[in-house]
């Protein structure tokens, strides 16, 4: 290697970042003691801002483009170094490229379960998950705050602290969010939309703003699920009798599946089986439940109502008007009380007729 060719190693003549990853914030140009030459070509790429820094102090900051580096683009390290009669001689800065794209895919959670306070179940504790995306607004700022002098700052390094500066919103929003907990589900982009704002607002100081922010699901405790999951069964379920019927036939149809006759002879017996299950299962819950005393001589008659599906009361006849006002009774309500064989409706029982006023009757037919 001649001299010139030594010399020339000492120089750098073009200064740029090709990115072969995809979680890198922040690179630090390797200049390992060599200087930047005198007209060397600086290459911004797109989703890139390259920022110079002179002896620990952020000079010039450059956006996408192509540069030939002299005074009159390094307006501000060109007052740093002094350079009283122009920009003459090679010089050492260091060189940080800062990525202005989106990045995507960032993953926030919550460690613990956090308390909330709902009408319907009271206190319970919720988890919540989801994805937001990254973006670098003010490379300065960013290098000042979090970067310092690290020259491989990647996404890694904020998100642990990304997440719980997410974490401590999202648990507040919520928290004071009013919404019922079997309406989250329907409210999750509402809050979202809330949060994105909020966010990046806070983060303005570190140079960062959050794009994208999105709760992917919201999740209870176990046994709360579990005693959710009973409560949609037995709405499912509805008529013990029909769903007796269906999981009888569901049990022929596998045994008629089965190409040998035994297997059809014991489908045949676990229908006729499951058949007999369902009758004794609906006489026993026809079954009245042991009756109590019978009522005092001269003792006010107690109704009972059905509301939304279950049985309400008892309740003495003086009670019921409140019942009305209430709009718990209608004369299609089911009613019963001790005289009465069976429930029928309020409007059908002459004993509650005053409770609805009077219901003038058809117009006689019109000559």
């Amino acid at each position: 290697m001649g001299f010139m060719d030594k010399v020339r190693g000492q120089f750098i003549d073009i200064v740029e970042f090709l990115d072969d990853s995809r979680d890198t914030l922040v690179w630090r140009f390797p200049r390992q003691g060599n200087e930047i030459k005198n007209g060397a070509q600086l290459v911004v790429r797109e989703g890139q801002t390259a920022v110079f820094v002179n002896e620990g102090q952020i000079a010039d900051v450059f956006t996408p483009g192509t540069f030939e580096l002299t005074t009159q683009n390094l307006p501000i390290l060109s007052t740093l170094k002094g350079w009283k009669y122009g920009f003459n001689s090679p010089f050492k800065a260091e060189v940080y490229f800062v990525g202005t794209r989106q990045y995507t895919d960032m993953k926030w959670g919550t460690q613990n379960p956090f308390t909330v306070r709902d009408a319907e179940f009271g206190m319970v504790r919720l988890r919540a998950f989801g994805t937001y995306s990254l973006r670098v607004t003010d490379a300065s700022v960013l290098l000042r705050q979090l970067v310092g002098t690290d020259p491989d700052f990647r996404t890694d390094e904020v998100s642990e602290f990304l997440r719980q500066t997410i974490v401590s919103q999202v648990t507040s929003a919520l928290a004071t969010a009013n919404v019922p907990m079997l309406d989250l589900a329907a409210n999750q982009q509402a809050i979202s939309q809330q949060l994105v704002g909020s966010l990046s607002e806070s983060l303005v100081e570190f140079g960062i703003t959050l794009p994208r922010f999105v709760i992917e699901n919201i999740s209870m405790p176990p046994e709360v699920e579990e005693a959710l999951d009973k409560r949609s069964q037995m709405g499912i379920l509805g008529n013990l009798d029909q769903y007796t019927k269906f999981q009888a036939a569901n049990a022929l149809e596998d045994a008629a599946n089965n190409p040998g006759a035994a297997g059809q002879g014991t489908g045949m017996i676990v229908g006729m089986g499951l058949g007999q299950a369902a009758a004794g299962a609906m006489a026993s819950s026809q079954q009245a439940a042991p009756a109590g005393p019978p009522p005092l001589p001269g003792a006010a008659a107690q109704w009972y109502v059905a509301v939304n599906g279950a049985q309400a009361g008892p309740f003495a006849l003086s009670a019921l008007p409140a019942q009305v006002a209430a709009e718990k009774l209608s004369r299609e309500t089911l009613v019963w009380t001790e005289s009465m064989s069976a429930w029928k409706p309020a409007g059908e029982v002459p004993e509650l007729a005053s409770l609805f006023g009077a219901t003038p009757p058809p117009l006689p037919p019109q000559a």
